[in-house]
């Protein structure tokens, strides 16, 4: 990784946190003040909030609070899950710094943001899981059509523009 962090691939299809992950890396090299990501990180995050609803995860309550607060103003709906504490172990490897996918049943959702955590170091972050409405089979209303939606960049240009 571009930290030089090293990470165990038990599964090749979470591939995309790999390069978050890098991503987030990048941002922190560029001085950033804080880091806010959006992704289709994970199915499990459709089965917790439905297709619907994206899942906030993050580390500054103040962070997520606005972004919460952005996309209430946005008309994009966000609910905040745990990052929780006591999973991160199961994300651990005897062979890399960390594995990319948990070895305990459950959780994904948290266990994709926990992965990009180990990136993130004190920065103020937030990850948006998108998985569930950033595609739609039919229209939502008049701005959202059947396909692709573009979920979070209501929510990110209300956040900015209220900065």
């Amino acid at each position: 990784m571009r930290n030089g962090s090293t990470v165990e691939v038990l599964n090749t299809d979470a591939e995309g946190r790999i390069i978050l992950g890098d991503a987030i890396t990048y941002a922190l090299q560029n001085k950033s003040d804080a880091i806010i990501d959006l992704a289709t990180l994970t199915g499990a995050c459709i089965v917790a909030l439905g297709d619907a609803v994206a899942g906030l995860i993050g580390n500054n309550e103040e962070l997520g609070n606005a972004i919460i607060a952005s996309g209430r103003v946005a008309g994009e709906k966000i609910w905040q899950l745990p990052l929780e504490e006591s999973y991160k172990e199961a994300m651990r490897s005897d062979v890399a710094d960390l594995r990319n996918i948990s070895i305990l049943k459950g959780g994904g959702a948290i266990m994709g943001a926990i992965f990009l955590e180990h990136f993130v170091g004190k920065i103020p972050w937030a990850h948006l899981d998108i998985a569930g409405p950033a595609w739609v089979d039919k229209p939502m209303n008049l701005y959202i059509g059947k396909g692709a939606t573009g979920f979070g960049v209501r929510t990110l240009a209300e956040y900015c523009a209220n900065r």
